[in-house]
């Protein structure tokens, strides 16, 4: 799991109850550590009660931001009393992190109005608000105006904009691995990567044959072939699977893990239709799904798109994320549905699996080269679902996201697969069909929806579409 490290700026103004900072200080840094999130933050001594209330305050804030300019994902704006909105936006503009900013005020109460504890944030956070606007720094909000820290209420404020700030950072200078050209059948994939590149995500690119040429150099008794197919019996049940089907998703996983750390990917896209199969005899499905479990997303049919989408939820949840087709209606129920794929889905998403043959593709290039697909059942439990695509005729990113979740009820089918309820189903349906996007979807097995809008749309600029 990574954990989040927040720069935590304190509001003050000195006409205002100043001691309620070095209490409110203390609560806050005190929540981030009961929530696992690291801060960084002004000492306490650096200025009064470790505040920033002045544009020298603002430098020395700047300063120590820069200085863990690698490490912070976002920014915590607390307002223990009204704070001067001015110096929190200098601060923000002189540390030039350019992250995810949060603002905070604490509540009064209503038993202390006299002028030693009345506070004054509820108006102040306005004021903050306002100046980050005129300063042109995007900002987040708590769903209450005024919140305390200790709160239920603020602590789901402080996962859902760690989450967004994870989706931000992961998504700077990402490098995606797109192993093997789009199937010539699957229009559905195409993306543009010059819209990509402009938002920071680079695309590198390799040939199947040259990743067949590293397989076609090793031997069965490497080191390193012998590890990666200790790890695929470790991962799941091989019983029945040839071992020269074994030994082949061995070597080719062993030149993929190479392909990855030399070129530093983030995560991959693999063309499997149908030239693995025909040219070298297994499917990589089991390859992809160690990865996506292990927090490295893999998209089969080099769905680069989709990849992308993965890559966003798995930042977002600290979870495995998988790519899926939304693929069968569930009896007629509007709300249900069937996910389906053949599948490469993360061992953890299944409430049961094994390693088996590909039954589609095996009845055009035969069952002997299809080994290595992951079958089974996915377990109940909520989902986040994302969509990424490139509208190039519009020139812009595009993407959708909401939540469901997979449900227990009776279905036998082959692949990877697991009914769903969404709500409002028909009506995300509509908007997919309307507006031409993919048959893909990416999900991940938490409730991050709101957090990757947030990411998506407020920090990244991108057309998000969050279905309720």
């Amino acid at each position: 799991m990574t954990a989040t490290t927040l720069g935590v700026l304190v509001g003050n103004r000195g006409f205002f109850p100043a001691h309620l900072c070095e209490s409110g200080r203390e609560t806050i840094l005190r929540v981030l550590e009961e929530e696992g999130i690291h801060s960084v933050a002004l000492p306490i001594e650096a200025t009064q009660f470790g505040a920033v209330e002045s544009y020298a305050d603002a430098r020395k804030s700047a300063s120590l931001f820069r200085q863990h300019r690698e490490t912070i994902d976002g920014i915590l704006i607390t307002l223990p009393n009204f704070g001067d909105e001015r110096a929190i936006a200098d601060a923000l503009r002189l540390a030039e992190l350019n992250v995810p900013v949060l603002a905070h005020a604490f509540n009064d109460d209503q038993t202390k109005m006299g002028i030693s504890y009345r506070r004054d944030s509820f108006c102040g956070k306005m004021s903050v608000c306002n100046n980050l606007r005129q300063y042109g720094i995007r900002y987040s909000l708590t769903r209450l105006h005024t919140v305390d820290p200790t709160s239920s209420s603020f602590r789901e404020d402080l996962h859902t904009f760690t989450a967004a700030c994870r989706v931000v950072r992961r998504l700077k200078n990402a490098r995606i691995g797109a192993l093997g050209a789009r199937p010539a059948a699957f229009n559905t994939v195409r993306y543009s990567e010059k819209l990509l590149e402009a938002a920071g995500i680079s695309v590198e690119t390799l040939d199947l044959s040259e990743a067949l040429g590293w397989v076609r150099d090793m031997n069965d008794s490497d080191k390193a072939v012998q590890e990666k197919l200790a790890a695929i019996g470790a991962y799941t049940t091989v019983t029945g699977i040839p071992q020269e089907s074994l030994a082949k998703m061995a070597k080719l996983g062993t030149a993929i893990d190479r392909w990855v750390r030399e070129k530093q990917l983030s995560a991959t896209a693999i063309q499997c239709w149908t030239a693995l199969e025909e040219f070298y005899g297994i499917v990589p499905c089991t390859l992809m799904s160690m990865m996506s479990d292990s927090l490295m997303p893999s998209a089969c049919e080099t769905d680069v798109a989709g990849l992308v989408g993965m890559l966003i939820l798995q930042s977002a949840s600290n979870k495995p994320a998988a790519l899926l087709d939304w693929n069968n209606n569930y009896g007629t129920d509007p709300d249900r549905g069937v996910v389906f794929h053949c599948s490469n889905v993360p061992r953890s998403f299944f409430s049961h699996q094994k390693m088996d043959y590909q039954e589609i593709i095996a009845g055009t290039v035969g069952k002997e080269n299809t080994f290595g697909t992951i079958v089974g059942r996915i377990a109940p439990g909520p989902f986040t679902y994302c969509r990424v695509s490139t509208d190039d005729l519009r020139g812009r990113i595009t993407s959708y996201v909401g939540e469901g979740e997979f449900t227990d009820e009776p279905l036998e089918t082959f692949g990877g697969y697991g009914v769903i309820r969404v709500p409002n189903f028909q009506g995300l349906l509509q908007y997919i069909c309307r507006n031409g996007l993919e048959h893909h979807v990416a999900a991940t097995r938490a409730s991050v929806a709101h957090a990757i809008a947030e990411a998506l749309q407020n920090y990244l600029g991108w057309e998000v579409y969050h279905h309720h």
